[in-house]
């Protein structure tokens, strides 16, 4: 078990070196000079010169690389260009509102999926499945933007129900913390629920035709014994990779959503700074993000020890 845990570990650090050399070419995939890009149209050779000595472009490729991969591993993503101050002092601005909504999004739509999937399974062609698996369609075909905008439509501006835009800190007090994160979340969600809950009802539909499950049902165990403990548990491997694939969507989405409801997290500075062309910004909130992804699916590896102790790869 300890191997393998320090083997998946250690396998993160080549992905992350390629996610960096990715990151850092960023300023040079970008079509044009990025120091005239950053300069503007009104612009003097002297001001591109400037950002073009501040962002070290005149000096080689290999050496800018290893130089800003050797700040990084010290905690320095670089200083805006446009704010002067260090990207991590932006990041850590902005990260509450972002980490809130991911978190009553993740609870949210797995509160709500799982449980959709499990009854579409059990009531395989009824009219429980075929709704559940409309609404399925419907999350994977309606943009997050669309979505977002009929809530904030329905329930903020008609009904008055919910505030339409911004976020409360949680240290203002759970109840207005909670309302700001509540449609953005079920915009952000809808995607990820159906996604889960498909992925749910396929699996447990193939679980629960299993033979074990025969013979808890002839030991006269109950439905839900049945569903929730012997047919959810043995089918929780793919649901977990799905939920932990399902990430990356929600770090796609939260910069659409947070953009509708004006939530001034991570999603809506990355909005700001592509378009200013703050590339130091921009190189920060890509890295993290990455580095976040390949942390969940790293977590999500090791669960699969914990619910199946077969796995040992």
């Amino acid at each position: 078990m300890g191997f393998y845990v320090l083997r998946r570990i250690l396998s993160t650090i080549p992905v992350m070196a390629v996610v960096a050399l990715f990151v850092f070419s960023l300023l040079y995939i970008a079509p044009g000079d990025p120091a005239a890009i950053i300069a503007g149209d009104q612009a003097t050779p002297a001001d591109i010169e400037r950002i073009r000595q501040s962002l070290g472009l005149e000096r080689p490729f290999l050496v800018q690389f290893g130089d800003w991969a050797w700040r990084i591993l010290h905690g320095d993503l670089g200083t805006s260009i446009f704010t002067n101050l260090p990207v991590t002092n932006l990041i850590a601005q902005r990260i509450e509102p972002t980490l809130s909504l991911m978190l009553v999004t993740l609870i949210l739509s797995i509160g709500v999926a799982v449980p959709l999937g499990v009854a579409a399974a059990w009531k395989a062609g009824s009219l429980v499945d075929r709704l559940v698996m409309a609404f399925a369609v419907f999350g994977f075909s309606v943009p997050v933007f669309v979505i977002a905008y009929l809530l904030a439509y329905v329930f903020a501006l008609e009904l008055d129900w919910l505030p339409v835009q911004g976020y409360t800190p949680i240290g203002r007090g759970f109840w207005p913390w909670l309302q700001n994160l509540i449609l953005p979340a079920i915009a952000l969600g809808a995607v990820y629920v159906a996604l889960i809950a498909r992925m749910t009802r396929a699996t447990m539909l193939e679980v629960l035709q299993q033979d074990y499950i025969k013979t808890a049902r002839a030991k006269g165990i109950g439905q839900s014994g049945i569903l929730f403990v012997h047919a959810l548990k043995n089918a929780a491997v793919p649901i977990v990779t799905v939920i932990g694939l399902g990430i990356a969507a929600l770090i796609g989405g939260a910069v659409v959503t947070e953009s509708v409801f004006v939530i001034p997290g991570l999603g809506r500075l990355t909005v700001d700074s592509i378009l200013r062309r703050d590339y130091p910004v921009i190189q920060g909130l890509v890295l993290l993000f990455s580095f976040a992804y390949v942390l969940v699916n790293l977590l999500i590896d090791l669960l699969y020890t914990l619910l199946d102790p077969r796995i040992r790869y």
